[in-house]
């Protein structure tokens, strides 16, 4: 049985459609970017059902959907662009068990890999908003992130769009699929943030030979001063 929140979103999003077309399953999209309790995997099935009855296009449902993707993905950028690669420094300076070297670990990361970061980044639940914010504190060059976001987005998108223009009356189906991915997703997530603080807690705890040694080095100079 669905929940009044559910329900609510559900209503929402048919009462854009109904009033804009396409462009209002675009404009939830977009605002999907930004506020992510708006799940994209009631959006998309839910525009590709309302193809299959005629109250809009399927290829206009697909483009549309997509544009969204794009506009929202792009805001998420600026932020990223705006906020800028001092201040993720000086934020980071300032959280426990987060360093410096950790940031730039991450933009070399980023360099390397960054093109696939936001192009399979935006077909994975969670991170595919979250993207495109390192992308702008990177200042990927905008015609790239814009070609990248717009491929991964229209995959994703018209797999959804299909699946609710097939599944019909039972597009509901495809969220219970999503959500198994999005828990997957989220658990491995939350065991890999786990992994990184109980290593910085270990390492805080018990210093690694380098710094033995130099303790000990410190130790010994000073007997030898007395």
């Amino acid at each position: 049985m669905e929940t009044w929140t559910e329900n609510g979103i559900e209503n929402w999003i048919n009462s854009l459609m109904d009033t804009l077309g396409a462009p209002g399953a675009g404009l939830a999209v977009a605002l999907e970017n930004l506020f992510p309790p708006i799940p994209s995997e009631v959006i998309l099935p839910l525009a590709g059902f309302a193809a299959s009855t005629g109250r809009m296009g399927l290829l206009a449902a697909l483009l549309w959907t997509t544009a969204g993707s794009v506009v929202g993905a792009l805001a998420l950028y600026g932020a990223g662009a705006l906020f800028g690669r001092a201040r993720v420094i000086a934020v980071a300076a300032r959280l426990p068990l987060v360093k410096v070297a950790d940031i730039e670990r991450t933009e070399a990361w980023f360099a390397r890999h960054g093109t696939k970061a936001v192009l399979f980044g935006r077909m994975v639940p969670i991170f595919r908003s979250l993207v495109s914010v390192p992308a702008g504190v990177e200042r990927m060059r905008l015609p790239v992130f814009l070609a990248l976001t717009a491929l991964g987005s229209a995959l994703w998108n018209t797999a959804f769009v299909l699946a609710g223009y097939a599944l019909g009356e039972n597009w509901e189906q495809v969220t219970g699929y999503v959500s198994v991915y999005s828990k997957a997703v989220l658990g491995a997530a939350l065991a890999a943030c786990a992994c990184f603080v109980a290593v910085r807690i270990v390492r805080a705890v018990r210093p690694g030979p380098g710094a033995r040694r130099a303790r000990a080095r410190a130790r010994a100079g000073a007997r030898v001063r007395r």
